[in-house]
C-alpha cells in the first residue's frame, strides 16, 4: 500500500502517535474491500540499532478488528526477511500487553526506562506526547 494511505489511516486510528516521517515499506490488512489495519516499517529510530540488518515496525494501527495487529506484525517479519534483513524490532509502551506481538511469535527482549524525550541541546526536537513513558523492546523470532 502507499505510504500516504498508511499515514492517513494512522492519523485516524492510532491511539498515541502521529504518522512517521519516513519508511521502508507499508502493509495493510483488509476485510472484503475495507481497510482494517496498517503497519509501517522503517529504519530503527535508535541510531545504535541502525546497522543495515535491522528494521523497526514504527507504527501499527487497526480499526479494532480482532487479530489484525498480530496478522500485520507477522506479515512485517515475513516481508523484512524477504528483503534480506536479519532482525525486526518494535516497541510497546507501559500499559500495552504485547498480546498481538506474542501471538505473532515475537519475544520481549528488553525493558526501557522512561526518558525525558529526544530533545538535546545538540539536536533540538519537539515533544510528541510520549515522553516519560517506560517502553518494552520486542524482536521478531
Amino acid at each position: 500500500m502507499s505510504f500516504n494511505d498508511a499515514c492517513a489511516f494512522i492519523a485516524q486510528w492510532h491511539r498515541h502517535h502521529a504518522p512517521p516521517r519516513g519508511y521502508k515499506g507499508c502493509v495493510g490488512a483488509a476485510l472484503d474491500t475495507t481497510l482494517i489495519g496498517v503497519a509501517i516499517v522503517g529504519r530503527p529510530v535508535a541510531r545504535h540499532l541502525d546497522d543495515g540488518q535491522t528494521l523497526e515496525v514504527t507504527r501499527v494501527a487497526t480499526d479494532g478488528t480482532r487479530n489484525t495487529s498480530s496478522l500485520l506484525y507477522a506479515a512485517c517479519w515475513d516481508i523484512a526477511k524477504g528483503m534480506g534483513y536479519a532482525r525486526l524490532i518494535t516497541y510497546t509502551q507501559q500499559g500495552e500487553s504485547g498480546a498481538s506481538l506474542r501471538a505473532a511469535g515475537w519475544r520481549l527482549i528488553a525493558n526501557r526506562p522512561a526518558r525525558p524525550g529526544w530533545d538535546r541541546p545538540s539536536r533540538p526536537r519537539s515533544a510528541h506526547g510520549t515522553e516519560h513513558m517506560p517502553r518494552f523492546l520486542w524482536e521478531a523470532s
